[in-house]
């Protein structure tokens, strides 16, 4: 239950706009800000405040002047969390091409999502105590998504009292399957 949890966290950690690009720019872009910005096509504002909430969060360390190839321009180097997360998002990327859905790791929710369904969590109300504090409202919304683009199934489960149940898809499970090993050997 605890691996669980933390493949949750750490799928949800990788969750937004730029955190996969990024993360995977690192390597060839050594981390330098010039070329991870346009190896990424990102406005500098927006690089800026990513790079600072990753770390923030303790992925990745600024140098100083003293240790970068130059001293004017600004260089980040991943600490050890942000080479694990790093790994995660190498998973993930493979996950999102096997699943051919686009980009799920650009909106958050979504991947802890697929996740929860793989562990069994099959009723409204348990998805969302898995993925706590995500909101009912999130939450439908991004059921409602998956079930447009075909991954999941609902069905109504009438006995012993109306309810909806929610499933991957055949197409999905091997997948979303892979990707929670991956993670659960790095957690």
């Amino acid at each position: 239950m605890k691996t669980q949890k933390t493949v949750l966290q750490l799928a949800q950690a990788l969750s937004g706009q730029w955190t996969v690009p990024l993360l995977l720019a690192m390597g060839p872009a050594r981390g330098r800000f010039s070329p991870m910005q346009k190896a990424l096509g990102i406005t500098p504002a927006r690089l800026s405040d990513n790079l600072w909430r990753l770390e923030a969060n303790g992925l990745l360390v600024r140098l100083s002047p003293e240790e970068r190839r130059h001293p004017a321009l600004p260089e980040y180097l991943l600490t050890e969390q942000g080479e694990q997360l790093r790994e995660a998002a190498r998973a993930m990327q493979l996950t999102e091409q096997r699943l051919g859905l686009g980009r799920l790791s650009a909106q958050a929710w979504n991947m802890p999502l697929l996740l929860a369904l793989h562990y069994g969590h099959e009723r409204f109300q348990q998805i969302g105590k898995a993925l706590d504090p995500v909101t009912p409202r999130m939450l439908s919304a991004r059921l409602e998504s998956f079930q447009q683009l075909g991954a999941i199934h609902k069905a109504l489960e009438p006995e012993p009292r109306p309810t909806f149940l929610y499933h991957l898809q055949a197409t999905a499970r091997a997948p979303v399957g892979q990707f929670a090993m991956d993670l659960e050997s790095l957690a």
